[in-house]
């Protein structure tokens, strides 16, 4: 067991992930108002922690037996919260400076005993037609893990600091997620980190249907010559590829996961719930990719249909503006000064220099309405 820190030590390591550009006090004063959440576990069966418990006495439940684990759950954390969190699990000051700072990729890291994972949900906005993401960072250690909502957000966007006093005692969906299976409790802390993965890509499946509509949507309306196309697709595609993005780390981070299941003595049950969500997560992969392509291949199909009403258009302009070219040309012959032009003389010459003019005209019309330029 380590050293305990002492009050001077355990602030010093906040206050530096502070300095470095933390929470804004807009943030902390929304967290604030979120109540955190503990619930011990005992032979896969959940009940919420005695009131006034401490991080401290969660663990001191939880080291007891085998057959115990520690739940925390934070929808919105504070710093005050993560220091108490720190202190209680002797965290590294780089992980402590980790879950100061949200907007992080999906990645895995290990410090000492304690797991570190911060893992990436998305639900699809069909009005903005966005795609919003939301993080979450995992601790794991023996017999405890904590589930921090960096984003106040839960995997399906309840809003994290929506959630009352009156609430902590019950578990509400957001931990009915992680708690509704009794077996898979029974196996220990991964469990709830397969539950979470399991459920974040399940979540990427609406959002694949919702880009999918979308996309129809926007092939019809490229066919329909509807010039605000182009910018939809911009748009779409963004949000493809930052889906795309976010389901390729998770994969990178499943796969490390895995790697690790046999090392620190995971059962072999989990091994297998694991590779289901790492065969999830790859169709998922390919469907963003295929989605990705798919808004390549109408922005170029777009890019040429464009192409070729502005060639219509071209064809429209040159050929009316070579039916003007024949009388202009006529009538500037005839406006030059010279004093030797015999047809000026002429008493037909200004109804002959006007029937030539249309004559021209005319011819150019037919020749151009017959190839179809006009």
């Amino acid at each position: 067991m380590s050293r305990p820190r002492t009050d001077a030590g355990r602030h010093r390591f906040l206050d530096s992930a502070r300095r470095r550009g933390g929470r804004s006090a807009a943030d902390q004063a929304v967290a604030s108002s979120a109540p955190h959440f503990t619930r011990y576990v005992m032979d896969g069966v959940d009940a919420a922690a005695p009131a006034g418990a401490t991080v401290a006495d969660a663990l001191t439940f939880a080291e007891a037996s085998t057959e115990r684990m520690a739940m925390f759950f934070y929808p919105a954390p504070t710093d005050d919260e993560i220091e108490q969190l720190a202190e209680a699990w002797e965290l590294h000051p780089l992980l402590v400076e980790d879950l100061v700072h949200a907007g992080q990729r999906p990645k895995l890291e290990r410090y000492g005993e304690v797991l570190f994972l911060v893992v990436r949900s998305a639900r699809y906005i069909d009005e903005s037609e966005e795609v919003e993401f939301s993080e979450f960072h995992i601790l794991v250690r023996d017999r405890a893990v904590a589930v921090l909502c960096q984003d106040h957000r839960w995997i399906d966007g309840t809003d994290g600091t929506a959630v009352t006093g009156e609430r902590a005692t019950t578990p509400d969906r957001r931990e009915r997620t992680l708690l509704a299976d009794q077996k898979l409790l029974r196996l220990g802390p991964e469990a709830v980190v397969y539950r979470l993965l399991d459920a974040i890509v399940d979540a990427y499946d609406p959002v694949l249907r919702g880009l999918g509509i979308d996309r129809e949507q926007i092939e019809r309306q490229v066919f329909s010559g509807d010039p605000a196309a182009a910018a939809r697709i911009y748009h779409l595609s963004r949000e493809a590829v930052d889906l795309q993005h976010a389901t390729a780390s998770m994969s990178d981070l499943v796969e490390a996961l895995r790697a690790g299941l046999g090392k620190y003595g995971v059962p072999d049950d989990l091994r297998v719930y694991l590779q289901d969500v790492a065969d999830h997560l790859s169709r998922v992969t390919v469907r963003a990719a295929e989605l990705r392509e798919a808004l390549t291949q109408i922005l170029t199909v777009n890019a040429t249909l464009v192409a070729q009403r502005q060639n219509e258009d071209m064809k429209k302009i040159s050929g009316w503006a070579a039916i003007l070219f024949a009388p202009t040309l006529i009538a500037a012959i005839y406006g030059m000064n010279f004093d030797v032009m015999p047809e000026l003389h002429w008493a037909f010459g200004y109804p002959v220099a006007v029937a030539l003019m249309v004559a021209f005209a005319a011819a150019l019309y037919l020749i151009f309405k017959r190839a179809k330029w006009m």
